[in-house]
């Protein structure tokens, strides 16, 4: 019984995902590489365009929702 828990243990152990998630990567890349205002429009999405490789309708929509203007 205890070798049923330990095995059980280890695979979820095992299933946890130690890679850092992409998700957020953009204010990391702007700071690196910007003097980057996250709410003004022109310097989100040309942040955007850089980090994420966005284009200007995808990445102002993404930063109106942001709450850039």
């Amino acid at each position: 019984m205890r070798l049923v828990a330990v095995i059980i243990i280890a695979l979820m152990t095992a299933a946890c995902d130690q890679e850092q998630d992409i998700t957020g990567s953009t204010p990391v890349c702007a700071l690196r590489n910007y003097s980057y205002n996250p709410r003004d429009m022109n310097q989100c999405v040309n942040a955007c365009k850089a980090c994420d490789h966005g284009t200007t309708v995808t990445c102002s929509t993404s930063c109106t929702l942001k709450g850039a203007r």
